[in-house]
């Protein structure tokens, strides 16, 4: 196989730098996946012959999605490199059992932990929205060691954003997110562009520089969400909340947290580029008829899954 020419993805430093505090409001503010989501997880996982006693979430964050695949899982493992984030996780109590959070980066995946994660003991790894910050010619062959055989790699990432249509004036709407995006494309990195086209061009076990051979090419899933069917899932009483959540909601998206590391004297005022974008939304709202202090705005996402499962032998 020839190798690739894809470029590693630069280190991730916003998230990593996270705060306590940057971590509680993250942890806070940004939704959980659609049950649809962690069932085509689940079920490609299960379907192929994977196993279900050892999970190991990267970039784990707070634990959102650890936290939901726990119940299937004898042994849960969170790992994420930001200490404010693992802090985060280990203060939010697991309803269903003990969830192991520790703070370790996708490349090291666990070999810097004490104990660290054994070679062929994990049943599936996770990644949400995060695979984009992965240096992935360090990564796959890393996963490769941890995984048994049969076992599963989840990758899922949520795209662009828009308007439900439900929202009054949502074309408008739409038409001002997206210049707000472009506003912010100097604040945007490869791992954020990647992300926002669906990991399309992600690397792969079989396109990295020095190609994987554990990894089954011909049994990977991707499945995509276009926008129509929702991809997070988001609360009734969220789809009720006024601009003051979006606002707060904008503030966990790495460009924006980079932009107002480049204007701090901006940042929180009415120059602040999210607070800037909440009022045209809010001017939108009122054009259609929206009463002053009744704005609401919610929203549908793209996404993808991809699931790619190690060999169940050397000979297979």
């Amino acid at each position: 196989m020839s190798e690739s020419t894809q470029t590693p993805t630069p280190k991730e430093k916003t998230f990593t730098g996270y705060t306590k505090e940057q971590g509680k409001n993250y942890a806070q503010y940004r939704f959980d996946y659609h049950e649809s989501v962690y069932n085509t997880v689940i079920d490609r996982h299960s379907s192929t012959g994977g196993k279900f006693d050892t999970l190991l979430d990267l970039g784990c964050g707070p634990g959102q999605a650890a936290r939901h695949l726990a119940p299937r899982f004898t042994n849960i493992i969170g790992l994420d490199p930001s200490e404010g984030m693992i802090t985060t996780a280990r203060s939010i109590p697991s309803a269903d059992k003990a969830i192991r959070f520790e703070i370790s980066s996708a490349e090291e995946l666990g070999s810097n932990i004490d104990p660290p994660i054994a070679d062929s003991s994990v049943d599936l790894i996770t990644a949400s929205t995060c695979a984009h910050w992965f240096d992935m010619d360090r990564f796959w062959p890393r996963a490769a060691k941890v995984l048994k055989p049969g076992g599963s790699v989840a990758i899922w990432v949520s795209g662009e954003a828009g308007p439900h249509p439900d929202v009054p004036n949502a074309k408008a709407i739409a038409a001002a997110l997206k210049k707000n995006r472009e506003n912010l494309l100097p604040f945007y990195e490869p791992g954020n562009l990647m992300g926002s086209n669906l990991y399309v061009d992600l690397p792969l076990p079989w396109t990295i520089a020095k190609p994987v051979d554990e990894f089954d090419e011909s049994t990977v899933l991707r499945k995509e969400w276009e926008g129509g069917e929702p991809f997070y899932a988001i609360p009734e009483q969220m789809k009720e909340a006024g601009m003051d959540m979006f606002e707060k909601i904008m503030g966990t998206v790495s460009p924006v947290t980079r932009w107002r590391e480049a204007h701090p004297d901006a940042a929180g005022t009415e120059k602040d580029i999210v607070r800037m974008l909440r009022r045209e939304i809010e001017t939108l709202l009122h054009e259609a008829g929206v009463e002053k202090g009744k704005e609401k705005l919610w929203s549908l996402a793209t996404g993808v899954v991809i699931v790619i499962k190690k060999k169940a032998s050397e000979s297979s």
